[in-house]
């Protein structure tokens, strides 16, 4: 799904986040099939777990450490990072340090997002098939209104002001529709839709506009369109088979990938990546923590799963990623599903099922 490291035979150094919530139960269960999955294609992972979240935080106030950056450059291929959020952390500053924090210190600029749509039975859309929804959504990850700046005049009074920057660069701007051009080329996929709102964001998304525009000549083999984010969402729904890739905006990206993601059966199976191309990156599933399932056996893990072969085929080792993927949909044919899916089967239950299936198929 995205592009690869260029020592896939190598063996790989995973860093595993757990995090919060529902991470707890379903990290393990993708840790157990990535494993399964190395082992029946021969390769070798070392995964190291840190504990850092809400129970670190409140612990001893760790979010995420001093030097961590530097380590994962160093010592790391890849990161897989369970759900951050914590009730017990009213401002979950603890996960925007660590989530946001690694985003920005690895420049993860590139979000990547897969909309596929494994099983018609599973969407809400009606007489949609699997050919229809099969879209990527990149998201700039690194800019836009979640850096940060901003802040209030007047505080909880009733003259009170705040104020959000969008930060839009040149340079971040061209390199996550630069990497969705390419991305496209690279699949021999026929489009890749901008999206922005710069009939109402008249400088930063101008400067999307303008930058889509000169950018897409050096891709002539590709079809290039733009829409509106309004528009976007109505056509995603109206349509979605009319979309290969879609580019667009940090907050723009993070909603439409969301609706993506819920048009393919739900977060429940959406993975994504958070990717420096060449450089140790981050994956996650798309669902947040879910404390209110937390502990109870109950969450679905494919989209953590998913997460693994995601990150398995940006590492390289194609053929295992697709030996996960094959996993996850026998097991939606066989019914070996949450509740949310239709199923009777815990989370422990579904990660054992697919690494055991994974195992018996072995990797082609």
């Amino acid at each position: 799904m995205t592009e690869t490291n260029p020592s896939p035979f190598t063996k790989k150094r995973i860093a595993v986040i757990p995090g919060d919530g529902i991470g707890k139960e379903v990290t393990p269960a993708a840790v157990n099939v990535m494993k399964s999955a190395a082992a029946a294609g021969g390769r070798e992972v070392e995964v190291t777990e840190f504990d850092w979240g809400a129970d670190r935080y409140l612990r001893d106030g760790t979010s995420l450490p001093g030097g961590a950056v530097e380590m994962f450059h160093r010592d790391f291929d890849a990161i897989l990072l369970g759900a951050m959020g914590d009730p017990r952390v009213p401002t979950n500053v603890h996960a925007a340090d660590i989530l946001l924090g690694l985003r920005f210190k690895l420049d993860l600029y590139v979000n990547a997002r897969p909309c596929v749509l494994f099983d018609k039975r599973f969407t809400p859309l009606k007489d949609r098939t699997e050919k229809d929804i099969n879209f990527m959504v990149f998201r700039e990850n690194t800019e836009g209104l979640y850096v940060g700046m901003g802040g209030n005049f007047k505080k909880g009074t009733a003259d009170e002001i705040a104020v959000q920057e969008d930060l839009n660069t040149r340079k971040g701007v061209e390199r996550i529709i630069r990497y969705a051009f390419e991305y496209a080329k690279a699949r021999k996929l026929k489009r890749v839709c901008m999206s922005d709102k710069s009939n109402a964001l008249t400088f930063g998304h101008d400067l999307w506009q303008r930058v889509f525009k000169e950018v897409r000549l050096e891709f002539p083999e590709v079809e290039s369109s733009h829409q509106y984010i309004d528009n976007l969402l109505m056509q995603m729904v109206r349509d979605p088979s009319q979309f290969d890739v879609i580019v667009t905006c940090n907050l723009f990206g993070d909603i439409a990938s969301d609706l993506g993601a819920q048009l393919a059966g739900g977060l429940g199976l959406a993975p994504s990546g958070n990717i420096h191309p060449g450089q140790v990156s981050l994956f996650e599933p798309v669902h947040g923590s879910a404390p209110a399932i937390a502990g109870k056996n109950t969450a679905n893990p494919m989209g953590s799963v998913l997460t693994v072969a995601m990150m398995f085929e940006y590492l390289g080792w194609k053929q295992e990623a697709k030996a996960i993927d094959a996993a996850v949909r026998g097991a939606l044919r066989e019914g070996k599903t949450p509740a949310e899916l239709g199923g009777t089967m815990g989370t422990r239950e579904i990660g054992e099922w697919l690494a055991n299936s994974v195992a018996r198929a072995g990797v082609q």
